[in-house]
């Protein structure tokens, strides 16, 4: 029997939520279930011999990253009922988007005197189940690191920078990073407490995402074979940039929004605003 996924907050535990709406990357995600397996069942359903040691493995995928990794794994080799505690911990570095956790009971290691209807190679799935939770906050939603700006190129006073490299077919994760100067504790704060944010942390990440969706627009749009035709792969810097074009300009054409970009760049950032949403109370 499994029991369903906890979310471990400060105060306790709750079920694990559709939704975490106060998250961002510097948040973990720290989890828990616990998992009793009928070993002798479990084998005999399957037509394996009493003594098969068996696996209970969780796997976690976060479509927002596309990455995807071993939260834990337990070797079950006795007999009886077999009761297991997960405890899981997820970089909220490596998350974003949909969270996916699958459980399941595995063949150990490859069994080669296994009757032809039963399981034989190492890995096969006995039981397996997946529930999932979808991570969004107020921060923007991509990796981030807190530098002092005076020992880079940037000015020393900038509060931000959003770094994108790489091209329009490579890994969203890997092309995009936000540099925040840890000389600005204003911005330093606000991210510090984005789960709870004060009203003046609010403003600044506001702000900060206005500016971040504005620096992709504007780079997609400066790229020619950025267009609504291409066919990105998912997970890239492509395939985000055409979402968040499409989220922020519905029903128009690329070709519109960037005639209108190069024409009057001055409205078009007024545009962009707008469309953001800034300084808006959610």
């Amino acid at each position: 029997m499994a029991e369903p996924w906890r979310l471990v907050v400060e105060d306790g535990e709750v079920p694990l939520p559709e939704a975490v709406p106060d998250w961002d990357y510097q948040m973990d995600l720290l989890l828990r279930r616990t998992v009793r397996v009928d070993l002798e069942r479990a084998r005999r359903e399957s037509g394996l011999p009493t003594d098969t040691p068996l696996v209970l493995s969780v796997v976690w995928t976060a479509t927002g990253s596309n990455l995807s990794g071993p939260a834990q794994r337990v070797v079950l080799t006795a007999a009886g009922t077999d009761t297991v505690e997960f405890e899981c911990r997820l970089r909220g570095a490596d998350l974003g988007g949909l969270v996916l956790l699958d459980t399941a009971l595995l063949l150990a290691q490859r069994r080669h005197d296994a009757r032809p209807s039963s399981p034989r190679r190492a890995g096969s799935v006995l039981w397996s189940d997946r529930e999932s939770v979808r991570l969004q906050g107020d921060a923007p939603q991509f990796p981030m690191a807190v530098i002092d700006f005076a020992l880079t190129s940037f000015p020393d006073n900038a509060a931000w920078h959003l770094q994108i490299s790489g091209g329009l077919e490579s890994a969203t994760m890997g092309s995009l990073l936000l540099l925040v100067n840890e000389r600005n504790t204003v911005t330093t704060s606000a991210f510090q407490r984005a789960a709870r944010p004060s009203r003046v942390d609010r403003i600044v990440l506001s702000a900060v995402y206005a500016d971040a969706a504005r620096v992709m627009v504007e780079h997609a749009l400066r790229d020619e074979d950025f267009t609504e035709d291409t066919d990105f792969p998912e997970g890239s810097l492509g395939a985000t940039l055409l979402s968040l074009v499409d989220q922020l300009f519905p029903g128009q054409s690329i070709t519109d929004i960037r005639l209108r970009q190069r024409q009057t760049p001055a409205l078009f950032a007024s545009d962009l605003q707008a469309a953001v949403k800034i300084f808006e109370e959610s």
